[in-house]
């Protein structure tokens, strides 16, 4: 405890640290404070009840998780209630036509320039995702259930759509503003805060749950294996396979540079939790088009029951694919094998250049298939939590998304907290060892 006071005394003695965390604190603030500025002419008691009566009934599905992702957002009709999602499937698009279309191809690979052009043209598409999703989902969420908008006219359907693509684009912004002026990752950090707003709810839900029936030796069972659940995902987001790196020697002047051995940390799961977000988004598709087309009911019942076969078998399938993909676009092996080349390294028994490139390519596929099957299998863990009688709402913390997603966000924002006291010349945060992010995953340590 008190080597944790210390830390945090430490942490607010750094001036930028210090000012980077109150702005996350804030925007942070401002996003959980607009998640409850509900649409105009919605009654949100009449939508509570009628939610909980359709719970009761058969329960949500898919948009159960939707609404954890959007903070509660998504259920209470919130400006926010797109959330962040159509940003990132909008991101999705663009990431497979830089790798299809030349134009985004030149785009990458122009530089700063480039990424701008790429930002501007991901946010006029997450525009034009938001006014495809947002009927869908006021005729889904809201419109279906009588007396929940007396007056829902052309014009209100018109204000609200409009609405919902304002919130989205203000989230957007809140999260790009962190990225820029916080802590971490402010995308991510925004998915993670709509998680963890939903943690107390599900804990005393199952609590009451476990309590009233006598289960509390359940409980402490659940608790504990819920903490094996976080360890595990820690080892999967931190395991790493280490590359040995050999640097030539050099002498100038009367001192030695080089000829030690360096290590290349390729990541399990290079890709951290981008899989579990892409695949995520593409899930919410279903719900979208059954807000428009009633034969599309029967598919959209049986991809939004989340304890459903069929869900959690097109699910698992997305992340891995994902997984490959991501891991594609940010880890090049080329790349890295020309770094160590100009610095002087080699792999032992392997020749610089192709060679180097196509080793480091075969070790990436390698690791990332069984990394890839990890997390899926990691990611639909909730599923059989709630087949084994779990809170369904708490079954989602079991492992799944929300797990995985707050695990490595944590890890990411401490790593950069811990690079800020380090630059300072204070210890980390740990007594030994250094806290891996998801950032730097695919990075070489060379040698000066």
């Amino acid at each position: 405890m008190k080597r944790l006071v210390q830390k945090i005394r430490e942490i607010f003695q750094i001036e930028d640290l210090r000012v980077k965390i109150i702005n996350t604190l804030m925007l942070v603030a401002i996003y959980r404070l607009g998640s409850y500025v509900i649409i105009p002419g919605v009654d949100s008691n009449a939508l509570a009840q009628a939610q909980e009566a359709a719970s009761q009934s058969g329960g949500n599905g898919i948009t159960d998780l939707l609404n954890i992702f959007a903070g509660g957002a998504f259920s209470r009709a919130s400006i926010f209630a797109l959330g962040i999602m159509p940003y990132i499937s909008a991101s999705i698009v663009v990431q497979l036509l830089g790798m299809a279309i030349p134009y985004f191809q030149r785009l990458q690979k122009e530089g700063e320039s480039g990424r701008r052009k790429m930002n501007q043209i991901t946010r006029f598409l997450t525009i034009a995702i938001v006014a495809f999703q947002a009927p869908g989902y006021i005729a889904s969420q809201i419109t279906r259930y009588q007396g929940v908008v007396p007056n829902d006219g052309f014009l209100w359907w018109f204000t609200t759509v409009i609405l919902l693509i304002a919130g989205t684009m203000f989230v957007m912004w809140l999260g790009e503003r962190i990225t820029e002026k916080g802590i971490g990752n402010g995308i991510s950090l925004i998915i993670m805060i709509g998680i963890i707003s939903r943690l107390p709810f599900a804990f005393v839900s199952e609590f009451v749950a476990k309590t009233t029936s006598g289960g509390i030796v359940m409980l402490v069972i659940e608790l504990a294996f819920l903490l094996g659940v976080i360890l595990v995902s820690i080892l999967l987001v931190q395991g790493t396979r280490r590359i040995p790196v050999q640097f030539a020697k050099r002498v100038v002047g009367n001192r030695q540079y080089g000829g030690v051995r360096q290590y290349i940390p390729i990541k399990v799961n290079a890709a951290g939790v981008m899989p579990i977000i892409f695949a995520q988004a593409i899930m919410f598709i279903p719900i979208t088009l059954a807000g428009f087309s009633d034969s599309l009911t029967g598919i959209s019942a049986a991809l939004s029951d989340f304890t459903g076969f069929w869900y959690n078998f097109i699910f698992a399938l997305m992340i891995i694919a994902f997984t490959y993909f991501y891991t594609a676009v940010t880890v090049n092996p080329k790349q890295m094998a020309d770094d160590l080349k100009r610095n002087g390294g080699f792999i032992p028994g392997v020749k610089p250049g192709k060679k180097t490139a196509e080793y480091l390519d075969n070790v990436i596929s390698k690791i990332t298939l069984p990394g890839s099957i990890f997390l899926a299998f990691v990611a639909i863990l909730p599923a059989f939590a709630s087949m084994m009688g779990i809170n369904g709402q708490f079954a989602q913390f079991f492992g799944g998304t929300s797990l995985l997603i707050m695990v490595g966000v944590v890890l990411d924002t401490l790593q950069q907290i811990e690079s800020h006291l380090l630059m300072r010349h204070y210890d980390g945060l740990m007594k030994s060892g250094r806290i891996k992010g998801r950032a730097g995953a695919s990075a070489v340590t060379m040698a000066g």
